[in-house]
């Protein structure tokens, strides 16, 4: 029989949609105030234009990842959406009853074999696990790499979001070893 055991925090990866870099400064902001500094974040990558996304934020849309100091609990995903949602409320455009989001906010929980992406929106790939959340598994690390799913979108597929998620795995790696060492 299988014993439960308790998985080790996982890195907290934020994708931010946004249609003006002052947005994006905010937003990283009040991230920054939640989960700790900035430890690793991409340049500016290629931005699938959903229609969604644009109907509501605009033609000109950019996208970066950013990965935060403090680690999360694996299981504290939808908390951390609803984190997220509260900060894209806090920096939209309120216009007759509506707010107009300036940014969007992804949280995902990277793990040493997995990205791990919160969502609101049920697909058939996603599972619920709270609160109006799904989890996808957005990318797994096999055979060495990064490796995409059929559903994963385009933007995590980028050369910049790779190289960036495999800096951020290798402080895995670093930690690994130096528990390791404390060991010895």
């Amino acid at each position: 029989m299988a014993r439960f055991k308790k998985p080790p925090p996982g890195k907290l990866i934020v994708s931010i949609i946004y249609s003006s870099v002052d947005a994006l400064a905010d937003s990283v902001s009040a991230l920054e105030k939640k989960f700790g500094k900035v430890m690793y974040e991409t340049l500016e990558v290629h931005c699938e234009q959903a229609p969604d996304y644009t109907e509501e934020m605009g033609e000109k849309l950019h996208r970066r990842f950013f990965s935060f100091e403090k680690e999360v609990p694996r299981d504290s995903l939808a908390l951390v959406k609803a984190t997220c949602f509260k900060i894209e409320a806090q920096f939209s455009d309120l216009i007759d009853g509506y707010h107009f989001r300036t940014v969007n906010l992804d949280p995902g929980i990277l793990t040493p074999t997995t990205l791990v992406m919160a969502s609101h929106r049920e697909e058939s790939h996603k599972v619920y696990i709270k609160d109006g959340v799904y989890a996808e598994i957005a990318m797994i690390h096999a055979h060495g790499g990064f490796c995409r799913l059929p559903w994963t979108q385009s933007d995590f597929c980028d050369e910049e979001t790779i190289a960036f998620l495999e800096r951020v795995k290798q402080t895995f790696d670093l930690e690994e070893s130096s528990q390791e060492s404390l060991n010895l």
